[in-house]
């Protein structure tokens, strides 16, 4: 099994969430976003579209967070202890598949760029755009799907003018942990009395908006979802994947050593 993800991907953190909880062993490829690593041809290859995660288990290449976890939770292919489904029979199936499809409907992406600051978010575009000019020029058989991307990129520039799509993507965000939080009163984790793969895919949302300091407004005026907040990140799965990189002086850390690399790549013109 090969995972292609970064750990600045809110998707790629909610597979690697699901690979530690189930403690698969998995060869990992990291492709840094904020470089324009996930432009590699490598990853065009195995994902036309260009985003991560990928996860390959043999010839099957899987490109969709959703799925992906699906598969490391229903799979069968391995040992009895890896088998079971987290949570085993202590939850309620139907609310977890209906979680599972609720946090993968909301847009992280447009919520984090409409939350970052403009020159910032502009820097790193536009660094990203002249990466994807060179690799399109580096490999002319993938030309169609860089100026996808390009194209792509401009549609995102353009949706973040849209005031309305903004806010309609913050309300959905605020009904899913107003939701979570009154679910909470009655119960220790989403689906139940156990962690499950629901779970997996909220902690990364949750660290999200603590990552953009955001966490007092959206998580801890939430008393419910407080709790659980500073319950699941005592997990370990949580440290490896997410603590380890974004908590404390680490945050500041990790944004600067990217920041570092892509100026001087972006000084001395190395796309």
């Amino acid at each position: 099994m090969q995972l292609y993800h970064h750990y600045f991907s809110l998707n790629s953190q909610k597979v690697r969430l699901a690979l530690e909880e189930k403690r698969m062993d998995y060869i990992s490829h990291s492709l840094n976003p904020l470089k324009g690593k996930d432009l590699d041809a490598e990853l065009f290859h195995l994902n036309p579209n260009g985003k991560i995660p990928v996860f390959t288990n043999g010839n099957r290449i899987i490109t969709e967070t959703l799925e992906i976890i699906h598969v490391e939770n229903n799979s069968c292919r391995y040992i009895d202890s890896v088998n079971e489904p987290l949570g085993m029979n202590d939850i309620d199936r139907e609310r977890l598949e209906e979680w599972m499809q609720k946090v993968d409907e909301w847009n992280p992406k447009l919520f984090t760029l409409s939350h970052t600051p403009f020159k910032l978010r502009r820097y790193f575009s536009r660094f990203k755009r002249r990466v994807a000019i060179a690799r399109m020029a580096e490999n002319p058989d993938l030309a169609s799907k860089y100026r996808s991307k390009l194209h792509n990129a401009y549609a995102t520039e353009e949706l973040l003018n849209n005031i309305d799509e903004i806010n309609a993507n913050e309300q959905q965000l605020i009904n899913i942990l107003d939701a979570a939080d009154s679910l909470l009163a009655s119960t220790q984790y989403l689906a139940g009395a156990s962690f499950t793969m629901a779970d997996v895919m909220l902690i990364p949302v949750l660290a999200r908006l603590e990552l953009l300091q955001l966490d007092k407004e959206f998580i801890h005026s939430r008393n419910q979802l407080s709790e659980y907040w500073a319950r699941v990140k005592h997990r370990p799965s949580y440290h490896k994947v997410i603590g380890q990189y974004f908590s404390g002086f680490n945050r500041h850390k990790t944004f600067f050593t990217t920041a570092f690399t892509v100026g001087l790549r972006d000084f001395f013109r190395k796309y």
